[in-house]
């Protein structure tokens, strides 16, 4: 039995990752799994929860001392929050990082190097700044342009240089965009992906912030629980020293996103999206990229969808409430 630990497991990406362990357990076997967030949803997915925040060095000592073999680090707090609280971008984002990698360290010692957990931590495309070309490919630059980019950066390099020191075995996901995400809408900068497509599928009308010929990045829920569940049974001698990884994702425009939204719900639903343009959004969405060529993680087996309409129907399927 693999014994496996999600840091912000109450979250969205979290929850779909415990359900997912929870059906079909991890490679050849089943996985024993502990959440670990500040909050979970009532009727979320089962495995063992505890309740605490990861800036606590305590929690994160506890953590550590109970040797998971598999830890996913989720924890965070999301774009907008970051740019806007400095402070607690850095405590969340990045100090957490510093000090689970150093508690596992702690244990890592103890056990005369013996425990070597694999970590797969959650990155993000807003490592990158511009400008950018058509399609940033595997050796294009990390040179982020915000707060939380910065955060995400940091925490990839220590996880890369205590992997390379052999105290964890570590992978970074970039992780696209995540789009459609259910429930409400978040602080990030980007959450009206989502909601163009999620509140008029709902009845509810939408605000769109940005022209819609602005182009991003995008995977669904379900494929993110996939890149993680693919990521934490990689054999990671195949990264070759490069231990993050920009994922598969469809780019498309807004125009694109609000024209698969027609063909699958029609002209009614999509007269619920309401332009409104925010300059605050539009200057944190022009610094990040819009397209990739993910030739690395594609090689290694990570999969996405390849349409918008896939995406919407992966929400209506997995999680639309009618």
């Amino acid at each position: 039995m693999t014994k496996v630990l999600i840091l912000g497991g109450g979250g969205m990406v979290g929850q779909k990752l415990a359900h997912k362990l929870e059906s079909e357990g991890l490679g050849a076997g089943n996985a024993d799994v502990t959440l670990f967030d500040m909050g979970f949803p009532a009727r979320g997915a089962s495995g063992k929860q505890i309740t605490g925040n990861i800036t606590e060095n305590a929690h994160i000592e506890q953590l550590a001392k109970a040797r998971f073999d598999i830890i996913f680090h989720l924890a965070a707090i999301v774009s907008g929050e970051a740019e806007t609280d400095f402070d607690k971008g850095w405590a969340i984002n990045m100090m957490s990082m510093w000090r689970l990698l150093e508690a596992l360290r702690a244990e890592h010692m103890l056990s005369d190097g013996a425990y070597v957990p694999r970590l797969v931590f959650t990155s993000s495309i807003a490592v990158f700044g511009g400008p950018y070309p058509d399609k940033i490919t595997d050796t294009f630059l990390s040179a982020p342009q915000t707060s939380y980019g910065a955060q995400k950066a940091s925490c990839e390099l220590l996880l890369s240089d205590f992997s390379r020191k052999g105290f964890v075995d570590g992978i970074s996901l970039r992780l696209p965009t995540i789009c459609v995400r259910p429930g409400k809408a978040n602080l990030a900068a980007s959450s009206f992906f989502s909601g163009i497509i999620r509140e008029p599928l709902n009845g509810q009308e939408a605000i769109l912030p940005v022209p819609d010929t602005v182009r991003h990045w995008h995977a669904s829920p379900r494929a993110a629980a996939g890149f993680l569940t693919h990521a934490a049974t990689l054999d990671t001698g195949l990264l070759g020293g490069r231990r993050a990884l920009n994922l598969p994702g469809l780019s498309c425009t807004v125009a694109e996103q609000i024209d698969s939204l027609r063909r699958i719900a029609g002209q009614k639903t999509v007269n619920l999206i309401v332009p409104r343009e925010d300059p605050a959004i539009m200057r944190i969405v022009e610094g990040w990229p819009r397209d990739f060529e993910p030739e690395r993680a594609i090689a290694l087996g990570f999969r996405a969808e390849t349409s918008f309409d896939e995406i919407i129907e992966t929400y209506i399927a997995d999680d639309f409430k009618s």
